[in-house]
Protein backbone atom coordinates (compact mmCIF):
# COMPACT_ATOMS: atom_id res chain seq x y z
CA UNK A 1 0.00 0.00 0.00
CA UNK A 2 1.55 3.80 -0.42
CA UNK A 3 1.90 6.48 1.44
CA UNK A 4 -0.14 8.12 3.75
CA UNK A 5 -2.81 10.69 2.32
CA UNK A 6 -5.01 13.29 4.30
CA UNK A 7 -8.65 14.36 3.62
CA UNK A 8 -7.97 18.29 4.44
CA UNK A 9 -5.96 20.74 1.69
CA UNK A 10 -7.15 20.73 -2.05
CA UNK A 11 -6.43 16.55 -2.00
CA UNK A 12 -9.59 15.26 -0.58
CA UNK A 13 -10.77 12.15 1.21
CA UNK A 14 -12.13 10.38 -2.14
CA UNK A 15 -8.86 11.57 -4.62
CA UNK A 16 -7.07 10.52 -2.34
CA UNK A 17 -8.56 7.04 -1.70
CA UNK A 18 -8.82 6.71 -5.57
CA UNK A 19 -5.34 7.72 -6.18
CA UNK A 20 -3.90 5.18 -3.65
CA UNK A 21 -6.31 2.38 -5.34
CA UNK A 22 -4.77 3.31 -8.73
CA UNK A 23 -1.41 3.02 -7.22
CA UNK A 24 -1.89 -0.29 -5.33
CA UNK A 25 -3.04 -1.96 -8.73
CA UNK A 26 -1.28 -0.52 -11.38
CA UNK A 27 2.15 0.16 -9.18
CA UNK A 28 2.78 -4.09 -8.94
CA UNK A 29 1.76 -4.65 -12.43
CA UNK A 30 4.18 -1.76 -13.71
CA UNK A 31 7.32 -3.79 -11.58
CA UNK A 32 5.94 -7.15 -13.22
CA UNK A 33 6.08 -5.69 -16.67
CA UNK A 34 9.61 -3.83 -15.98
CA UNK A 35 10.95 -7.55 -14.73
CA UNK A 36 9.67 -9.32 -17.46
CA UNK A 37 11.01 -6.94 -19.84
CA UNK A 38 14.51 -6.97 -18.43
CA UNK A 39 14.41 -10.73 -17.92
CA UNK A 40 12.49 -11.94 -20.42
CA UNK A 41 10.95 -15.98 -18.11
CA UNK A 42 10.68 -18.97 -19.51
CA UNK A 43 7.53 -20.91 -20.38
CA UNK A 44 7.73 -22.41 -16.92
CA UNK A 45 8.50 -19.44 -14.97
CA UNK A 46 5.63 -17.80 -16.70
CA UNK A 47 3.82 -20.58 -15.20
CA UNK A 48 5.36 -19.91 -11.72
CA UNK A 49 4.15 -16.53 -11.85
CA UNK A 50 0.54 -17.47 -13.05
CA UNK A 51 0.40 -19.82 -10.48
CA UNK A 52 1.81 -17.89 -7.47
CA UNK A 53 -0.59 -14.90 -8.60
CA UNK A 54 -3.56 -17.09 -8.82
CA UNK A 55 -2.49 -18.61 -5.24
CA UNK A 56 -2.23 -15.51 -3.51
CA UNK A 57 -5.49 -13.57 -5.45
CA UNK A 58 -7.48 -16.62 -4.00
CA UNK A 59 -5.87 -17.35 -0.49
CA UNK A 60 -5.84 -13.01 0.11
CA UNK A 61 -9.44 -12.33 -0.92
CA UNK A 62 -10.48 -15.16 2.16
CA UNK A 63 -8.09 -13.63 4.35
CA UNK A 64 -9.53 -10.23 3.56
CA UNK A 65 -13.24 -11.49 4.45
CA UNK A 66 -11.96 -12.63 7.43
CA UNK A 67 -10.18 -9.57 8.45
CA UNK A 68 -12.86 -7.38 7.88
CA UNK A 69 -15.48 -9.45 9.50
CA UNK A 70 -12.65 -10.03 12.77
CA UNK A 71 -12.08 -6.13 12.46
CA UNK A 72 -8.64 -6.39 12.18
CA UNK A 73 -8.70 -3.81 9.57
CA UNK A 74 -11.43 -2.97 7.08
CA UNK A 75 -11.61 -0.75 3.78
CA UNK A 76 -12.85 2.78 3.00
CA UNK A 77 -14.05 2.39 -0.82
CA UNK A 78 -17.08 2.57 -3.43
CA UNK A 79 -17.19 0.57 -6.16
CA UNK A 80 -15.40 -2.50 -7.40
CA UNK A 81 -16.03 -4.10 -3.72
CA UNK A 82 -16.53 -7.53 -2.87
CA UNK A 83 -17.36 -8.88 0.48
CA UNK A 84 -15.64 -5.31 1.81
CA UNK A 85 -13.01 -5.83 -0.12
CA UNK A 86 -12.07 -3.47 -2.86
CA UNK A 87 -10.65 -5.68 -6.08
CA UNK A 88 -8.38 -3.64 -7.37
CA UNK A 89 -6.54 -3.63 -4.28
CA UNK A 90 -6.70 -7.59 -4.01
CA UNK A 91 -5.35 -7.84 -7.26
CA UNK A 92 -2.26 -5.84 -6.50
CA UNK A 93 -1.58 -7.52 -3.86
CA UNK A 94 -1.58 -10.63 -5.50
CA UNK A 95 0.59 -9.29 -8.15
CA UNK A 96 3.28 -7.92 -5.61
CA UNK A 97 3.13 -11.41 -3.50
CA UNK A 98 2.94 -13.37 -6.58
CA UNK A 99 4.52 -12.27 -9.89
CA UNK A 100 6.38 -10.00 -8.64
CA UNK A 101 9.02 -12.18 -6.21
CA UNK A 102 8.02 -15.34 -8.71
CA UNK A 103 10.02 -13.98 -11.10
CA UNK A 104 12.47 -11.02 -9.59
CA UNK A 105 13.25 -12.67 -6.38
CA UNK A 106 13.48 -16.34 -7.66
CA UNK A 107 17.35 -16.63 -6.82
CA UNK A 108 17.17 -15.34 -3.50
CA UNK A 109 16.42 -16.50 -0.57
CA UNK A 110 13.27 -18.01 0.20
CA UNK A 111 13.18 -16.47 4.17
CA UNK A 112 15.22 -13.10 2.36
CA UNK A 113 12.19 -12.92 0.20
CA UNK A 114 9.48 -13.53 2.88
CA UNK A 115 10.72 -11.23 5.39
CA UNK A 116 11.36 -8.63 2.72
CA UNK A 117 7.59 -8.32 1.54
CA UNK A 118 6.73 -8.91 4.81
CA UNK A 119 8.62 -5.79 5.82
CA UNK A 120 6.86 -3.74 3.07
CA UNK A 121 3.91 -4.78 4.08
CA UNK A 122 4.19 -3.96 7.84
CA UNK A 123 5.50 -0.78 6.79
CA UNK A 124 2.72 0.45 4.76
CA UNK A 125 -0.39 -0.89 5.58
CA UNK A 126 -0.33 1.65 8.63
CA UNK A 127 0.17 4.55 5.79
CA UNK A 128 -2.46 3.30 3.27
CA UNK A 129 -4.69 5.75 5.04
CA UNK A 130 -7.71 6.60 4.45
CA UNK A 131 -8.41 3.80 2.22
CA UNK A 132 -7.57 0.90 5.09
CA UNK A 133 -8.47 1.60 8.49
CA UNK A 134 -6.45 -1.00 10.49
CA UNK A 135 -7.35 -2.37 14.26
CA UNK A 136 -6.12 -3.35 16.91
CA UNK A 137 -4.85 -7.07 16.31
CA UNK A 138 -4.62 -6.36 12.63
CA UNK A 139 -1.24 -8.00 13.02
CA UNK A 140 -3.23 -11.10 13.47
CA UNK A 141 -4.23 -10.51 9.90
CA UNK A 142 -0.88 -10.42 8.44
CA UNK A 143 0.74 -13.47 10.18
CA UNK A 144 -2.16 -15.41 8.88
CA UNK A 145 -1.78 -13.95 5.01
CA UNK A 146 2.30 -14.40 5.32
CA UNK A 147 1.70 -18.06 6.52
CA UNK A 148 -1.41 -19.03 4.07
CA UNK A 149 -0.75 -17.14 1.01
CA UNK A 150 2.88 -15.67 0.61
CA UNK A 151 4.86 -18.68 1.80
CA UNK A 152 2.54 -20.94 -0.01
CA UNK A 153 2.91 -19.09 -3.34
CA UNK A 154 6.54 -18.87 -3.01
CA UNK A 155 7.07 -22.16 -2.73
CA UNK A 156 4.77 -23.48 -5.89
CA UNK A 157 6.61 -20.59 -7.53
CA UNK A 158 9.81 -22.21 -6.72
CA UNK A 159 9.31 -25.93 -6.89
CA UNK A 160 7.27 -24.92 -10.54
CA UNK A 161 10.48 -23.37 -11.75
CA UNK A 162 12.70 -25.91 -10.86
CA UNK A 163 10.88 -28.95 -11.64
CA UNK A 164 11.28 -30.20 -8.12
CA UNK A 165 8.48 -31.54 -4.96
CA UNK A 166 6.16 -33.17 -7.52
CA UNK A 167 3.96 -34.30 -4.79
CA UNK A 168 3.60 -30.78 -3.06
CA UNK A 169 3.32 -28.57 -6.26
CA UNK A 170 0.60 -31.29 -7.40
CA UNK A 171 -1.20 -30.89 -4.01
CA UNK A 172 -0.96 -26.76 -4.57
CA UNK A 173 -2.48 -26.77 -7.90
CA UNK A 174 -5.37 -29.23 -6.92
CA UNK A 175 -6.42 -27.39 -4.04
CA UNK A 176 -5.77 -23.85 -6.26
CA UNK A 177 -7.75 -25.00 -9.03
CA UNK A 178 -10.83 -26.70 -6.40
CA UNK A 179 -10.67 -22.84 -4.79
CA UNK A 180 -10.67 -20.84 -7.99
CA UNK A 181 -13.21 -23.04 -9.89
CA UNK A 182 -15.49 -24.35 -7.65
CA UNK A 183 -14.95 -23.04 -4.02
CA UNK A 184 -15.35 -18.87 -4.80
CA UNK A 185 -18.17 -19.53 -7.22
CA UNK A 186 -20.08 -21.46 -4.63
CA UNK A 187 -19.27 -18.60 -1.33
CA UNK A 188 -20.11 -15.69 -4.64
CA UNK A 189 -23.22 -16.84 -5.17
CA UNK A 190 -24.16 -17.85 -1.56
CA UNK A 191 -25.36 -21.32 -3.26
CA UNK A 192 -23.97 -23.27 0.09
CA UNK A 193 -26.80 -21.23 2.26
CA UNK A 194 -29.46 -24.54 1.89
CA UNK A 195 -30.88 -26.16 4.56
CA UNK A 196 -28.64 -28.76 6.69
CA UNK A 197 -29.80 -31.90 5.10
CA UNK A 198 -29.72 -30.44 1.43
CA UNK A 199 -26.45 -29.20 1.80
CA UNK A 200 -25.03 -32.35 3.20
CA UNK A 201 -26.84 -34.56 0.68
CA UNK A 202 -25.32 -32.23 -1.89
CA UNK A 203 -21.59 -32.40 -0.68
CA UNK A 204 -22.52 -36.65 -0.87
CA UNK A 205 -23.34 -36.55 -4.46
CA UNK A 206 -20.55 -34.03 -5.40
CA UNK A 207 -18.17 -36.63 -4.08
CA UNK A 208 -18.54 -38.59 -7.16
CA UNK A 209 -17.13 -36.06 -9.54
CA UNK A 210 -14.72 -34.50 -7.13
CA UNK A 211 -13.07 -38.42 -6.36
CA UNK A 212 -12.50 -38.32 -10.19
CA UNK A 213 -10.80 -35.22 -10.27
CA UNK A 214 -8.61 -35.71 -7.31
CA UNK A 215 -7.75 -39.03 -8.83
CA UNK A 216 -6.96 -37.68 -11.90
CA UNK A 217 -4.16 -34.93 -10.61
CA UNK A 218 -2.93 -38.34 -8.30
CA UNK A 219 -2.19 -40.09 -11.80
CA UNK A 220 -0.53 -37.06 -13.25
CA UNK A 221 1.59 -37.01 -10.05
CA UNK A 222 2.06 -40.83 -10.38
CA UNK A 223 3.15 -40.11 -14.08
CA UNK A 224 5.97 -37.64 -13.31
CA UNK A 225 4.07 -34.53 -14.25
CA UNK A 226 0.74 -31.56 -13.34
CA UNK A 227 -2.28 -30.93 -15.26
CA UNK A 228 -0.63 -27.66 -15.76
CA UNK A 229 0.26 -27.80 -19.88
CA UNK A 230 3.74 -26.80 -19.28
CA UNK A 231 4.25 -29.11 -16.29
CA UNK A 232 2.78 -32.35 -18.12
CA UNK A 233 3.96 -36.17 -17.67
CA UNK A 234 6.11 -37.23 -19.98
CA UNK A 235 4.61 -40.02 -20.75
CA UNK A 236 1.21 -40.61 -22.20
CA UNK A 237 -0.67 -41.57 -19.04
CA UNK A 238 -3.52 -44.60 -19.63
CA UNK A 239 -4.23 -45.95 -16.13
CA UNK A 240 -6.54 -44.45 -12.91
CA UNK A 241 -9.21 -42.78 -14.33
CA UNK A 242 -7.69 -41.95 -17.98
CA UNK A 243 -8.99 -45.69 -18.29
CA UNK A 244 -12.26 -44.73 -17.98
CA UNK A 245 -12.65 -41.23 -19.70
CA UNK A 246 -9.83 -39.37 -21.55
CA UNK A 247 -10.80 -35.70 -20.23
CA UNK A 248 -11.60 -36.63 -16.02
CA UNK A 249 -10.84 -33.15 -14.48
CA UNK A 250 -13.04 -31.82 -17.45
CA UNK A 251 -15.91 -34.14 -16.28
CA UNK A 252 -15.52 -33.50 -12.99
CA UNK A 253 -15.44 -29.95 -12.93
CA UNK A 254 -18.59 -30.45 -15.52
CA UNK A 255 -20.71 -32.80 -13.63
CA UNK A 256 -20.09 -30.69 -10.21
CA UNK A 257 -21.18 -27.56 -12.02
CA UNK A 258 -24.19 -29.23 -13.57
CA UNK A 259 -25.32 -30.94 -10.29
CA UNK A 260 -24.97 -27.26 -8.49
CA UNK A 261 -27.03 -26.20 -11.06
CA UNK A 262 -29.69 -27.59 -10.06
CA UNK A 263 -29.27 -25.62 -7.09
CA UNK A 264 -28.07 -22.10 -9.13
CA UNK A 265 -29.12 -22.35 -12.67
CA UNK A 266 -25.56 -20.12 -13.23
CA UNK A 267 -23.86 -22.83 -12.67
CA UNK A 268 -25.08 -24.42 -15.66
CA UNK A 269 -23.93 -21.79 -17.37
CA UNK A 270 -20.28 -22.38 -16.31
CA UNK A 271 -21.22 -26.02 -17.27
CA UNK A 272 -21.11 -25.03 -20.40
CA UNK A 273 -18.45 -22.83 -20.46
CA UNK A 274 -16.44 -26.09 -19.47
CA UNK A 275 -17.37 -28.13 -22.23
CA UNK A 276 -17.18 -25.39 -25.16
CA UNK A 277 -13.77 -24.95 -23.58
CA UNK A 278 -12.58 -28.49 -23.30
CA UNK A 279 -14.10 -29.60 -26.58
CA UNK A 280 -13.03 -26.93 -28.37
CA UNK A 281 -9.46 -25.30 -27.89
CA UNK A 282 -8.01 -27.78 -25.23
CA UNK A 283 -9.21 -30.53 -27.61
CA UNK A 284 -7.40 -29.02 -29.97
CA UNK A 285 -4.30 -27.99 -28.86
CA UNK A 286 -3.79 -30.90 -26.19
CA UNK A 287 -5.02 -33.14 -29.20
CA UNK A 288 -1.92 -32.05 -31.64
CA UNK A 289 0.51 -31.84 -28.79
CA UNK A 290 -0.61 -35.34 -27.34
CA UNK A 291 0.13 -36.75 -31.45
CA UNK A 292 2.95 -35.08 -31.87
CA UNK A 293 4.62 -36.31 -28.79
CA UNK A 294 2.65 -40.16 -28.79
CA UNK A 295 1.97 -41.12 -31.94
CA UNK A 296 0.39 -44.11 -32.52
CA UNK A 297 -0.13 -44.69 -28.87
CA UNK A 298 -2.43 -41.64 -28.53
CA UNK A 299 -4.09 -42.41 -31.94
CA UNK A 300 -5.10 -46.09 -29.97
CA UNK A 301 -5.78 -44.61 -26.61
CA UNK A 302 -8.22 -41.71 -28.31
CA UNK A 303 -10.16 -44.78 -30.54
CA UNK A 304 -10.14 -46.76 -27.17
CA UNK A 305 -11.56 -44.17 -24.30
CA UNK A 306 -14.51 -41.55 -25.19
CA UNK A 307 -13.42 -38.01 -24.32
CA UNK A 308 -16.43 -36.96 -22.10
CA UNK A 309 -18.56 -39.96 -21.46
CA UNK A 310 -16.60 -42.48 -19.15
CA UNK A 311 -16.72 -46.17 -19.73
CA UNK A 312 -18.24 -48.79 -17.46
CA UNK A 313 -15.38 -51.13 -17.60
CA UNK A 314 -11.32 -49.91 -18.29
CA UNK A 315 -9.61 -49.72 -21.54
CA UNK A 316 -7.12 -52.58 -22.49
CA UNK A 317 -4.52 -49.77 -22.88
CA UNK A 318 -4.22 -49.01 -19.32
CA UNK A 319 -0.61 -49.88 -18.10
CA UNK A 320 -0.07 -53.45 -17.17
CA UNK A 321 0.21 -54.60 -13.38
CA UNK A 322 0.23 -57.47 -11.05
CA UNK A 323 -1.25 -57.74 -7.99
CA UNK A 324 -0.13 -60.06 -5.29
CA UNK A 325 -1.97 -61.55 -2.86
CA UNK A 326 -1.03 -64.48 -0.31
CA UNK A 327 -2.48 -67.61 -1.39
CA UNK A 328 -1.82 -69.11 2.54
CA UNK A 329 -3.09 -66.46 3.88
CA UNK A 330 -7.12 -67.65 5.83
CA UNK A 331 -7.72 -63.84 5.40
CA UNK A 332 -6.15 -63.09 2.05
CA UNK A 333 -6.82 -65.11 0.05
CA UNK A 334 -10.40 -64.52 -0.84
CA UNK A 335 -9.44 -61.10 -1.52
CA UNK A 336 -7.63 -62.74 -4.42
CA UNK A 337 -10.29 -64.71 -5.77
CA UNK A 338 -12.58 -61.96 -5.04
CA UNK A 339 -10.51 -59.97 -7.46
CA UNK A 340 -10.20 -62.51 -10.16
CA UNK A 341 -14.59 -63.20 -10.18
CA UNK A 342 -14.64 -59.37 -11.26
CA UNK A 343 -12.50 -60.30 -14.30
CA UNK A 344 -9.70 -57.86 -13.69
CA UNK A 345 -8.59 -55.74 -17.23
CA UNK A 346 -4.99 -55.59 -17.63
CA UNK A 347 -4.46 -57.04 -13.97
CA UNK A 348 -3.13 -60.63 -12.99
CA UNK A 349 -3.50 -61.80 -9.69
CA UNK A 350 -0.04 -63.40 -8.69
CA UNK A 351 0.65 -65.47 -4.71
CA UNK A 352 2.69 -62.97 -2.38
CA UNK A 353 4.33 -66.28 -1.69
CA UNK A 354 6.07 -66.52 -5.69
CA UNK A 355 7.56 -63.24 -4.97
CA UNK A 356 11.35 -62.69 -5.19
CA UNK A 357 11.54 -59.75 -2.00
CA UNK A 358 9.46 -61.97 0.76
CA UNK A 359 6.31 -59.30 1.18
CA UNK A 360 4.38 -58.91 4.49
CA UNK A 361 1.17 -57.38 2.87
CA UNK A 362 -0.72 -57.12 -0.16
CA UNK A 363 1.34 -55.57 -2.91
CA UNK A 364 0.49 -54.08 -6.73
CA UNK A 365 2.97 -53.21 -9.16
CA UNK A 366 2.45 -51.44 -12.31
CA UNK A 367 4.37 -51.54 -15.40
CA UNK A 368 5.31 -47.90 -15.41
CA UNK A 369 6.78 -48.34 -11.75
CA UNK A 370 3.93 -47.38 -9.87
CA UNK A 371 4.31 -49.72 -6.47
CA UNK A 372 1.42 -49.87 -3.19
CA UNK A 373 1.52 -52.03 -0.46
CA UNK A 374 -1.72 -52.89 1.96
CA UNK A 375 -5.25 -50.90 0.93
CA UNK A 376 -3.50 -49.19 -1.40
CA UNK A 377 -2.66 -51.82 -3.34
CA UNK A 378 -6.56 -52.86 -3.05
CA UNK A 379 -7.62 -49.69 -3.90
CA UNK A 380 -5.48 -49.26 -6.82
CA UNK A 381 -6.74 -53.13 -8.23
CA UNK A 382 -9.79 -51.66 -7.95
CA UNK A 383 -9.24 -49.81 -11.48
CA UNK A 384 -8.81 -52.55 -12.97
CA UNK A 385 -12.35 -53.91 -12.56
CA UNK A 386 -14.95 -51.20 -13.54
CA UNK A 387 -15.92 -47.45 -12.33
CA UNK A 388 -18.26 -48.57 -9.43
CA UNK A 389 -15.57 -49.93 -7.69
CA UNK A 390 -12.73 -47.80 -9.44
CA UNK A 391 -14.72 -45.08 -7.56
CA UNK A 392 -14.14 -46.54 -4.38
CA UNK A 393 -10.87 -47.51 -4.91
CA UNK A 394 -9.80 -43.81 -5.60
CA UNK A 395 -11.78 -42.92 -2.16
CA UNK A 396 -9.35 -45.18 -0.52
CA UNK A 397 -6.30 -42.87 -1.64
CA UNK A 398 -7.42 -39.64 -0.98
CA UNK A 399 -4.97 -38.63 1.40
CA UNK A 400 -5.78 -39.20 5.12
CA UNK A 401 -8.76 -41.57 4.33
CA UNK A 402 -5.85 -43.92 2.76
CA UNK A 403 -4.37 -43.80 6.07
CA UNK A 404 -7.00 -44.62 8.23
CA UNK A 405 -8.41 -47.70 6.14
CA UNK A 406 -4.93 -49.07 6.72
CA UNK A 407 -4.95 -48.48 10.22
CA UNK A 408 -8.46 -49.97 10.71
CA UNK A 409 -7.76 -53.10 8.56
CA UNK A 410 -4.51 -53.66 10.72
CA UNK A 411 -6.36 -53.57 14.04
CA UNK A 412 -8.71 -55.88 12.53
CA UNK A 413 -6.11 -58.56 11.57
CA UNK A 414 -5.17 -57.86 8.53
CA UNK A 415 -1.81 -56.55 9.18
CA UNK A 416 2.10 -57.43 7.68
CA UNK A 417 2.87 -61.00 8.12
CA UNK A 418 5.88 -63.52 7.10
CA UNK A 419 4.51 -66.10 4.19
CA UNK A 420 6.49 -69.15 3.29
CA UNK A 421 8.42 -68.53 -0.23
CA UNK A 422 7.44 -70.72 -3.32
CA UNK A 423 9.54 -71.49 -6.75
CA UNK A 424 8.11 -68.98 -9.17
CA UNK A 425 7.74 -71.60 -11.64
CA UNK A 426 4.92 -73.99 -9.12
CA UNK A 427 1.80 -73.07 -11.31
CA UNK A 428 -1.49 -72.52 -10.87
CA UNK A 429 -1.73 -73.11 -7.30
CA UNK A 430 -4.98 -74.74 -5.17
CA UNK A 431 -6.18 -70.90 -4.59
CA UNK A 432 -7.04 -70.34 -8.35
CA UNK A 433 -4.26 -66.57 -8.42
CA UNK A 434 -2.18 -67.85 -11.14
CA UNK A 435 -3.32 -68.15 -14.71
CA UNK A 436 -1.61 -69.21 -18.04
CA UNK A 437 -0.49 -66.24 -19.60
CA UNK A 438 -3.58 -65.72 -22.34
CA UNK A 439 -6.14 -66.19 -19.50
CA UNK A 440 -5.95 -62.69 -18.59
CA UNK A 441 -6.18 -61.42 -21.83
CA UNK A 442 -9.33 -63.17 -23.32
CA UNK A 443 -10.93 -61.63 -20.16
CA UNK A 444 -10.65 -58.20 -20.73
CA UNK A 445 -13.99 -56.57 -21.65
CA UNK A 446 -12.64 -53.79 -24.49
Amino acid sequence: MITDMVSTGPVTADSAIGLLRGAALFGPLAAVLVAAAVRRPSERAIAAMILATAWNLLVLALVNVIAVRAGWWSFSARGAVVEGVPVDLLLGWALLWGALPAHAARRLPLPLTVLALTWLDLAFMPLARPLVRLGGDWLYGEALAVALSLVPGLLLARWTTRGVRLGGRATLQAVLAGGLMLGLPVALTGVWRQPGWLAGLGVQVLAAPLTLGLAAVREFAAAGGTPLPYDAPRRLVTSGPYAYVRNPMQVSMTASYLLLGLLDVRFLAAAGVTVAYGAGLAAWHEGEQLAGRFGGAWAAYRSAVRAWLPRLRPSPAMAEAVVHVSATCGQCAPVGRWILRHAPVALRVRPAEEHPRGLRRMTYERADGLRAEGVAALAHAASHLHLGWALAGWVLLLPGLGWFAQLCADAFGAGPRSVPSWPAERGTDENGFTEPADAANRRRVP
